[in-house]
């Protein structure tokens, strides 16, 4: 199975790709992590910060693989602790289907993929730049891995 980490944005900080792959490359053959980068919408000068929103969240949802579980990662969905991502994470495995994890640009996302979603999570109660976002959910997939795997990782 794949989890897919769909993230808007792209040409993130060396220190976030160095990041993001330490976890991912820690990953089983048979729980892949996979990132998605999707060009953030037009802010600049005159831009309208909604419809780029809405344009993100399109594109997002375009990115989705087919059947693949939806889950949001937004600051006002549930708080989920390692355990919880673990036991998560061990349904995942036995149902079989690719997981697609959503994470918004500067404005978070569109109404769109909170509605689209099966779950929303919430990382932390604090606003938290979207790209350590993608450190992050890594670092925890890979901590969530190692306890259903019985490694000493996650003490």
């Amino acid at each position: 199975m794949r989890v897919q980490l769909t993230a808007v944005g792209q040409k993130m900080p060396r220190w976030v790709a160095d990041g993001y792959r330490e976890y991912a490359g820690r990953m089983p053959r048979e729980l892949r992590l996979d990132l998605r980068e999707l060009p953030t919408g037009d802010r600049g000068r005159g831009g309208n910060p909604e419809r780029a929103r809405e344009i993100e969240g399109q594109r997002l949802l375009q990115a989705v693989p087919r059947d693949a579980r939806l889950i949001a990662l937004d600051q006002g969905g549930r708080s989920v602790d390692t355990e919880a991502l673990a036991a998560a994470m061990r349904d995942w495995l036995q149902e079989g289907r690719d997981v697609a994890l959503l994470v918004g640009g500067p404005d978070g996302l569109d109404r769109g993929c909170l509605d689209a979603a099966q779950q929303r999570w919430s990382l932390s109660p604090l606003t938290l730049p979207h790209m350590l976002v993608r450190v992050l959910i890594a670092e925890q997939l890979y901590r969530a891995w190692t306890m259903l795997a019985g490694h000493p990782y996650h003490r």
